[in-house]
């Protein structure tokens, strides 16, 4: 058989083999013996896995696909048997496993801030260790650090309880400035705390709320008795569910020394009651701390603070040691509450970028060295001179470690360090 040459278009179908028809174009010279492609159709093939047909053990099976070369007369000669492209799949077992159904929020649970239920969350007022930051998709984001706050109430006060809030921006009714770096701020309500804690009985914890004017959190509490709602501020370590009890009406009430009604009186020293100094062990650590008989609570109540009992009686002065170190006299008919503020972590919050500084009321401070000379006694000058004076502020009081008492507090035992 002579060698014998024809112009042939060869197209390669998905899975149907291979098509070989006689056209008169310019592409594959197919031969007896071999096979010759141009450079294009021979990557083409390659992506298609064809390199195997170009080598010397496979060009038998190319044999069947033409089996004779006819006269371009015929239109298209198709294969015997069609060649598919076959992979090897691997089924790997497939199990079916129930995913267990989404956990129900709960009031002790409440949502996280990412929006998921947090069942691991503890409704109590000692949240997590872990601070909450933020990715910084803004420059404000980026030093963001606040203490968690999923175990608060998300809703509203109550009502009944708050007071509007009317700001006059550090200025007085003449509508000059006398307090410096106030003014505007986010729109609030006052919620009433109750200081006295003066009706006995059982309370119960109803909820942890944020107050927007304190650092602490602050504790609905709900009269087993009476049903009467009130406020006070959250104890370190309270959670909703616990029962509270104030002990002050008891100092009030007449008691008999002699016979069993001396000896079977007890008070519970748990965390939240509220009792005199003379009825709580030394050593104890209280807050909310009164100055008078009667009185309100007016010290130890920022977040985080708390002051210890070092010495006490019947009657005369109790002397407490302050957070800063100082030691002080206060009357033992005072009352205090057993334990530490909550949110002891609010010293370690950065507030981020000026604008949150102006949304909680705070205006910028201008240094005194910037000023002139008749607005500060720091100004004027070539430089950052002060002007050859110690620190102080605007109307000359020294602003460290000068002297500015003029009578010493005589409730003061040991002064609170300093620098």
């Amino acid at each position: 058989m002579g060698r014998q040459c024809v112009y042939l278009y060869v197209m390669f179908l998905g899975h149907g083999g291979m098509r070989v028809s006689h056209k008169r174009c310019r592409g594959v010279i197919l031969d007896t013996s071999h096979l010759i492609l141009p450079q294009p159709c021979f990557f083409l093939m390659l992506r298609l896995g064809a390199f195997r047909w170009l080598q010397p053990s496979t060009r038998t099976p190319l044999t069947p696909l033409v089996r004779s070369v006819t006269p371009a007369s015929s239109f298209s000669v198709r294969p015997t048997t069609p060649i598919r492209w076959t992979r090897p799949y691997t089924t790997k077992p497939t199990t079916t496993t129930t995913p267990p159904p989404p956990p129900t929020p709960t009031f002790l649970s409440g949502f996280s801030t990412e929006g998921k239920v947090a069942t691991s969350a503890q409704a109590s007022a000692t949240p997590s260790k872990q601070f909450k930051v933020f990715k910084p998709s803004t420059p404000g984001k980026r030093w963001v650090k606040r203490v968690p706050r999923d175990h608060l109430y998300k809703g509203k006060a109550v009502r009944s309880l708050t007071v509007e809030k009317r700001g006059n921006g550090g200025r007085n009714n003449a509508g000059r400035i006398t307090i410096r770096h106030q003014g505007a701020g986010h729109k609030r309500r006052i919620r009433m705390i109750d200081w006295h804690r003066a009706e006995s009985g059982s309370q119960l914890v109803v909820r942890l709320e944020h107050d927007p004017g304190r650092s602490a959190w602050i504790a609905l509490l709900r009269h087993k008795g009476t049903g009467k709602e009130s406020y006070i501020v959250a104890p370190h370590g309270v959670k909703p569910g616990d029962v509270l009890k104030s002990y002050r009406a008891l100092d009030t009430q007449p008691t008999d020394t002699s016979g069993a009604q001396a000896i079977t009186r007890v008070l519970a020293i748990d965390v939240g009651n509220c009792m005199p100094l003379k009825m709580i062990p030394v050593g104890t650590l209280v807050h909310n701390v009164g100055l008078k008989r009667n009185g309100p609570a007016v010290m130890v109540r920022s977040a985080g603070t708390y002051a210890q009992l070092i010495q006490t009686g019947e009657t005369g002065y109790a002397q407490l040691r302050l957070s800063s170190g100082e030691v002080r006299l206060v009357p033992v008919d005072a009352c205090a509450t057993i334990g530490s503020v909550s949110n002891p972590d609010h010293q370690h919050e950065m507030l981020g970028k000026a604008g949150r500084s102006r949304w909680l009321g705070i205006r910028p401070t201008v240094r005194g060295t910037a000023m002139n000379t008749c607005d500060h006694p720091h100004g004027g000058g070539r430089g950052k001179s002060k002007g050859n004076k110690h620190p102080r502020s605007p109307w000359g009081v020294l602003a460290k470690g000068g002297k500015t008492r003029k009578t010493e507090n005589k409730f003061v035992v040991k002064p609170r360090p300093r620098r």
